[in-house]
């Protein structure tokens, strides 16, 4: 059971064991993600037999990504069991996909491969996972845009600033400008999500949305 706890106590507790060393998720969370990406590859690698490599690192990319290790984490409530239990402390964004991933390193130690293997194909994989979903989505607007706009040969940038608004948690403003023509606006509370929202934006504008990336 200590071995489950720590995979759930955040490191703002400061605790530590017998011999001084700091008790958190963070190294559970390490062997997680490591264990998870190592049961996707071999998982899309036998279902895609014909995928090349390019294709099947992006499909990886997108099962692993942080946006849907979070959203599988809040399905599985994993924010109800972190220590200390504080509804109104903020964790950070990520909270909840490295938890998950704390919680697959605490089930290898446990557990053993095969166990935590099964774990992740029956309870992750297949129950939380559509791929055919996951392979059309978009990991980074960004560099979609980016892509669209070499094709195109159209001149794309992006004018980042820190702003001041009304929300002080919301640090930096991002203007999208395509062949010398403002296109959106976006806000957030760094230069990358900034960035990252605006061409999310443009790409639904553009009306890029309707591609399709199959294996």
């Amino acid at each position: 059971m200590a071995l489950y706890q720590e995979a759930f106590t955040h490191r703002s507790m400061n605790l530590k064991d017998a011999q001084g060393e700091r008790i958190n998720y963070e190294r559970l969370e390490f062997l997680g993600d490591t264990m998870l990406s190592s049961v996707v590859s071999a998982y899309i690698y036998l279902k895609y037999p014909k995928a090349q490599e390019g294709k099947l690192t992006k499909l990886r990319s997108k099962i692993v990504s942080r946006e849907n290790l979070n959203n599988i984490g809040q399905k599985f409530d994993l924010l109800s069991l972190i220590i200390p239990l504080n509804p109104k402390a903020n964790f950070g964004n990520d909270i909840l996909g490295n938890l998950l991933e704390a919680l697959i390193g605490a089930l290898y130690v446990d557990q053993g491969y095969v166990k935590c293997e099964r774990f992740i194909l029956e309870k992750i994989l297949k129950q939380h996972v559509d791929l055919e979903h996951i392979n059309r989505s978009i990991l980074s607007y960004k560099s979609a845009l980016i892509e669209w706009a070499q094709k195109e040969k159209s001149r794309l940038v992006f004018q980042t600033q820190k702003a001041d608004g009304l929300d002080p948690d919301i640090n930096f403003m991002t203007q999208l400008i395509i062949n010398n023509k403002p296109l959106v606006k976006a806000r957030e509370v760094s230069k990358k999500k900034s960035e990252e929202k605006a061409a999310r934006r443009a790409y639904f504008k553009l009306g890029l949305n309707h591609h399709k990336e199959l294996l």
